[in-house]
């Protein structure tokens, strides 16, 4: 039961404080994870706010490829 407990607050942590911030690695990490999680619908706000916010970034480009692969799924 510890081990679950522990496991759901570093995932909260990761989600809140990715959410939160700007930096363009923590918001793709925090978007791959939400596909993990089977919510496409975070991810894709997530990877458009890398491109709005960092356009000139490698992980905008990340961002817009993941975003073509999510409109293909």
């Amino acid at each position: 039961m510890k081990r679950w407990l522990s496991i759901v607050c570093i995932v909260l942590a990761v989600t809140v404080w990715g959410c939160t911030g700007s930096d363009p690695e923590a918001l793709f990490d925090t978007a791959k994870l939400e596909e993990r999680q089977d919510n496409p619908e975070h991810a894709r706000q997530l990877y458009q706010r890398i491109v709005d916010e960092h356009p000139q970034t490698a992980y905008a480009d990340k961002a817009r490829e993941r975003l073509r692969d999510l409109e293909t799924e």
